[in-house]
């Protein structure tokens, strides 16, 4: 089940923008706060045509490129197991309330993108 949402504030510009909350499975990758290469599951809490949001426990430092592959829902992707691939720069990060939680992380993304099936 997906909610459509009016305006969701991407990272701390302000911005006001038409999105999406909807529970996909996502695999982050990229490098962590000290450079190390990471690959971590979790999964979206928000997605629009300009970044999404997700909790993770892995640090990371505003201005590092991660890579998403989002698992798209059977309604949007003809019952095939599609893979939405997409990059883009972290710009916000909040940090985890306590030692038990993830911190969200906001992503502008880039402007190409690649949808694939899982059988690639």
């Amino acid at each position: 089940m997906h909610r459509k949402i009016r305006k969701e504030t991407c990272g701390d510009r302000g911005v006001n923008e038409q999105g999406f909350k909807l529970p996909l499975k996502t695999i982050v990758q990229g490098m962590d706060g000290s450079g190390r290469p990471f690959s971590e599951e979790t999964v979206l809490s928000y997605i629009s045509h300009n970044g999404s949001s997700f909790r993770m426990s892995t640090p990371v430092l505003i201005g590092t490129d991660l890579r998403l592959t989002v698992d798209l829902p059977p309604q949007l992707s003809d019952n095939e197991d599609l893979k939405l691939i997409i990059k883009g720069k972290v710009v916000f990060v909040e940090a985890a309330k306590d030692d038990h939680s993830m911190q969200r992380v906001s992503l502008k993304f880039e402007n190409r993108y690649i949808i694939q099936s899982d059988k690639d």
